[in-house]
This record gives C-alpha cells, structure tokens and sequence, in this order.
C-alpha cells in the first residue's frame, strides 16, 4: 500500500545555527554548479588583449552535441602547494598597453607593473620581443608554463640579454594575479553571506538537520 509520508521544511532563516552550517556546507559542494569564475576569465581575456596576448584555444563540447572554442585559461585551487594558474597563448608588443591598462584597472599597481616592464623591455628590443607560452604538467601553476622568447628582427639582431627573463617574469606575474582574482572571488562567493543570499534567492528549502529537501 503507498504510505503518504509528512515532512516539516524549513527556509534557511527558520534553521538552528548548526543546521545552517550544514545548509551552507551543501551548497558550497553540490550547490555551488555553475561557471563561478567566467567573470573572472572575461575579465582576465580584456586584460591579455590590452597587453597583447592572444590565447590559444581548445573545443569544448556543449549542450547539444555541438562544441565552441574556448580560451586556454587553467588553474586548480584552493588548498594545496601545487595550485596556481597558468595560460596558453601568443604574447607581442601591443602599442598603448601600459596606458590602456590604467585606464582598466586604475587602482592595480601590479598590472601597471607587468604592462610597464613589458613595455620598457620591447622598447630596448625595437618592438621586436615575443614569446609563445605553453602548459607543461599535470598541475595548473604559473611554472607550468613553458614560455619561450625570440625577437622578430629583420636584421637578425639578438634581444638584448634580460630580454628573456623578464618577458617571461612578467606573464608568469600575470598568472599569478589570476589566481589570486581567483581566489578572491572563490572566496567571496562560498562566504555566508553570498551563500545565504543564494540559497534565499532559490528558495531552497531543508529539514531541521539542514539537509536539502527542496
């Protein structure tokens, strides 16, 4: 015989404060299902564009069957030694750059920093330097990057010898920075205060334990 079983459900607000802890913990590893980090990544793209990075890119499949491309942008994070993020792409002299980054992030001085030390080493390189930076590993930190560096001389003049350190210092700098607006905004988000908001906004609803019931 079918039993019709009666269960008392509570909003997040109605629960005790261990119940809600447990609530948030749910959220925060089954809940928290979507690309969390692609304003991150938009924003990191516009900042490689104006410092003169193109990405390379990889197929991704989507809902449907059919696939996009999609930039070569990694990390892992956020607990342990080997975490980091790490990029593929092009890098050449892009005019403007340390300008053109002040205006986008005016109040960064470690963008300033990677757009000014960039722009003074092509400046003693004619404008010349580029480099190729690729993804070597299995963990996804800013020494997994590969980079190598020439410069593009018709006179087949050498860089000059910081060249090459200091184009690859600079994008692994980068890589850097995104991890930590990674981090940040990994850690906004999973904060109670977002992950309330969240949950209130879907209207998830628990049992007085705290476990999702709907």
């Amino acid at each position: 015989m079918p039993e019709v079983i009666e269960t008392t459900v509570y909003r997040l607000a109605e629960l005790s404060d261990e119940a809600k802890d447990k609530a948030r913990a749910w959220y925060c590893e089954g809940g928290f299902g979507y690309d969390w980090n692609d304003a991150v990544y938009e924003d990191f793209q516009q900042i490689a564009e104006i410092l003169g990075i193109d990405f390379k890119t990889r197929s991704v499949r989507v809902m449907g069957g059919g696939s996009r491309q999609k930039p070569c942008i990694f990390f892992s994070g956020f607990w342990s030694q080997g975490d980091g993020a790490c990029f593929e792409g092009y890098y050449s002299y892009r005019k403007n750059a340390s300008a053109e980054i002040r205006t986008h992030a005016p109040q960064d001085t470690t963008l300033h920093g990677i757009a000014d030390a960039l722009q003074s080493v092509q400046r003693r390189n004619f404008y010349q330097l580029r480099a190729e930076a690729t993804h070597r590993g299995r963990y996804h930190h800013e020494y997994c990057m590969a980079i190598s560096v020439d410069r593009d001389s018709p006179t087949y003049q050498d860089m000059t010898a910081d060249a090459e350190d200091i184009v690859i210092e600079a994008l692994r700098d980068l890589a850097r920075w995104l991890y930590r607006q990674l981090e940040r905004e990994h850690e906004y988000l999973t904060s109670d205060e977002a992950v309330d908001e969240s949950i209130i906004a879907n209207d998830y609803t628990f049992t007085a334990s705290g476990r999702r019931f709907g």
